[in-house]
């Protein structure tokens, strides 16, 4: 398979990564055959975070025995340095590896959370003394904001940046994919199927394999998603006239109805998570029903039923999206199938 050079690290991985979010779907064992099954096909990059519930450790099963030719990627959402070591430890021993290839710091979307972590107590005092230990090689960096990841790639700071990347979400094709290069910063893209809204797999991955210094790491949950991904990348990259069509009337469809996640619409008066809340939907398919209806995404939920319409969000997106529509919308599923797991889950 083709490799991607991730920057100033120096790492060479395969053209295709594995995103670890969806297998905390399966049992452990469907999960660890997922696992083998991409490694058996060629990838070599395997990412996860500590906050993904059960993925490292599976992940860390799955590849006993095969550690040497793997990149293992994992990240961590604390700010301070405490929190960090423990999330490091923890890491270490669910993985079932002496070191990490790439310590990330997970979900730095506001200013708030960047400079926390490089105060003196910050998180990054921690990763750059376990870089000197040999229990982390690389560090990088994963967010949602535009502005905090041009930041964040401009301090030089980081070795990779990680990014939601997909023909919907097409804005870090320019400037900051121009500072990555400019920089040496390696670029993963999240969300290459922006978190299961696209389908068409052949257009999604023909689109984003023509940017070569590119990585996306799809969610993987069955082996069929893989080969499928593996077709397009062993085979023709270009894009039909057809294809360019549909990617033209999927952008157009999903573009008036997509959240990215930028957050440009918070603060909230009534304290809801807007992003959180528009991205339900997408959540619902990729994360197991624990998460969904408890934690701080169910938390977020419920407070979307207090929305009072004021309105103010709307104005402040970019992309000039109905807000309090899809509050409403992604509420009342949210609720629904909430009633439905409950069900499912009391005593009989």
């Amino acid at each position: 398979m083709d490799t991607v050079r991730l920057g100033k690290s120096e790492l060479l991985v395969s053209r295709i990564g594995f995103g670890g979010i969806p297998i905390q779907r399966l049992t452990e064992d469907e999960a660890v055959s997922v696992v083998r099954t991409c490694v058996d096909l060629g990838i070599t990059f395997l990412d996860t975070a500590n906050a993904y519930t059960t993925s490292e450790e599976r992940i860390g099963k799955a590849i006993g025995g095969r550690r040497e030719h793997l990149v293992i990627a994992t990240k961590s959402g604390s700010r301070d340095r405490a929190g960090m070591e423990t999330h490091l430890k923890q890491s270490l021993k669910q993985l079932a590896v002496e070191w990490i290839d790439l310590y990330q710091f997970h979900s730095v979307s506001d200013f708030d959370a960047y400079h926390k972590i490089l105060e003196p107590d910050g998180a990054m005092s921690l990763a750059l003394e376990a870089k000197s230990a040999g229990l982390v090689r690389h560090i990088g960096i994963t967010s949602h904001s535009m502005d905090v990841a041009k930041e964040a790639v401009k301090s030089d700071r980081f070795e990779t940046i990680m990014f939601p990347f997909n023909f919907v979400t097409s804005e870090p094709a320019g400037e900051l994919l121009a500072l990555a290069r400019e920089h040496d910063v390696g670029f993963i893209a999240m969300k290459p199927l922006a978190g299961g809204m696209l389908d068409n797999v052949n257009i999604a991955f023909k689109y984003l394999l023509q940017f070569p210094d590119v990585l996306p790491i799809p969610g993987i949950q069955e082996a069929e998603e893989i080969r499928q991904i593996m077709s397009v990348v062993n085979g023709s990259r270009d894009m039909t006239e057809a294809e360019h069509a549909e990617m033209q009337r999927m952008t157009e469809e999903l573009g008036t109805r997509f959240c990215r996640r930028c957050d440009y619409c918070q603060p909230c008066s009534e304290g809801i998570p807007i992003s959180v809340v528009t991205n339900f939907t997408g959540f619902l398919k990729r994360m197991p029903p624990e998460r969904l209806f408890s934690g701080w995404i169910g938390a977020g939920m419920d407070k979307a039923a207090n929305c009072s319409k004021c309105g103010d969000c709307e104005p402040r997106c970019p992309y000039n999206l109905p807000i309090m529509e899809m509050v409403e919308e992604n509420a009342a599923v949210y609720q629904a199938e909430k009633k439905k797991y409950l069900e499912r889950a009391a005593p009989r």
